[in-house]
């Protein structure tokens, strides 16, 4: 290499970390397209609208929602997985596109962990155990009785690939065999659940929640390692007895790999401010979510890693595929 050749290549390096720096400093300069891969009007779709609006004020430029539902959320995760690193791409994740996923699907159109860096912890969902209220079972051990004394004959509705792991995690921590009944919407197992045509289901406290409140079905547990502020008095699976016990929806905001790093700070950053915000918080947990937000990126990478593990372990062990 002669020395023309040596200064030029010095040069265009400099000019290319000088133009990196300047993005960084000056995004975003134009609207942040948010893809959620849910439909309109779910509890991702509700959680993420409430933040969006609160983090565009901070960033001073306007966030744009666009919902591309389909296929467990692959089908909005694969746009952002192509879509270019400058931070004005961004996606909703979650427990199913980012964790359940990789093991429920033959393959997928993206990597979950190498094609995204997380930018923030939004918040989680937990799941719960629900029967009508004239069902004799008071809580989840008599549940658990009930499905010992005719092993494979209670019924349990599943209307989501969530609500099918916590069930196979129930049917490992209790050694009881159930039979689950699948469903292709929170809505229907919901109305089989009122009728009295299905005498248990799993679902998410966002859904059940106002159905628990308005007294027509009842709570018997809750999946996650703490109460529900939505449903306070429902005790965990934990407080049950069925120690670790400890699973939950939840969502985290990814940007594509090769975002600058001072980008995805800044947007770690401002959704930590966002998620601190009271008027932010007491909106999520109206919805059901408990928001989270404390963590920096490296602690949200870790965290969906571990994730991951955790809900493939599951899947594959109980030998769940996506229908």
């Amino acid at each position: 290499m002669n020395h023309r050749t040596l200064a030029l290549l010095v040069s265009s390096l400099l000019v290319a970390a000088t133009s990196a720096g300047v993005s960084a400093q000056t995004w975003p300069s134009k609207p942040i397209r948010l893809v959620v891969p849910f439909a309109a009007g779910q509890g991702a779709d509700s959680a993420s609208r409430t933040v969006a609006q609160k983090l565009s004020e901070k960033l001073g430029q306007s966030i744009v929602i666009d919902n591309r539902p389909g296929a467990g959320g692959n089908v909005g995760s694969e746009v952002v997985a192509k879509a270019p690193g400058d931070g004005y791409t961004l996606l909703v994740g979650s427990n199913g596109t980012h964790a359940a996923n990789a093991a429920l699907y033959a393959s997928l159109p993206f990597d979950p962990i190498q094609d995204f860096v997380g930018l923030s912890y939004i918040g989680s969902v937990a799941m719960v155990m629900l029967t009508a209220p004239g069902h004799p079972a008071r809580n989840l051990q008599d549940l658990v009785k009930l499905a010992r004394s005719a092993p494979a004959t209670v019924s349990i509705a599943i209307p989501s690939s969530t609500s099918r792991v916590v069930f196979e995690l129930l049917t490992r921590s209790s050694g009881a065999k159930f039979n689950p009944v699948a469903y292709k919407a929170s809505s229907a197992a919901m109305t089989d659940l009122i009728g009295g045509h299905i005498p248990f289901s799993i679902d998410t406290v966002i859904a059940a929640g106002p159905q628990v409140k308005s007294g027509k079905l009842r709570a018997l547990g809750v999946s996650t390692a703490a109460r529900s502020q939505a449903l306070p008095d429902v005790p965990t699976f934990a407080e049950a007895g069925f120690a670790g016990f400890d699973l939950a929806a939840w969502n985290v905001w990814f940007a594509p790999r090769g975002t600058p790093a001072a980008v995805v700070e800044r947007l770690n950053h401002a959704l930590r401010e966002t998620l601190a915000d009271d008027q932010v918080k007491s909106r999520l947990r109206s919805l059901g979510y408990e928001p989270g937000g404390s963590q920096d990126a490296a602690a949200v990478a870790a965290f969906v890693r571990a994730e991951a593990s955790k809900w493939g372990e599951l899947i594959r062990a109980a030998g769940i595929k996506a229908e």
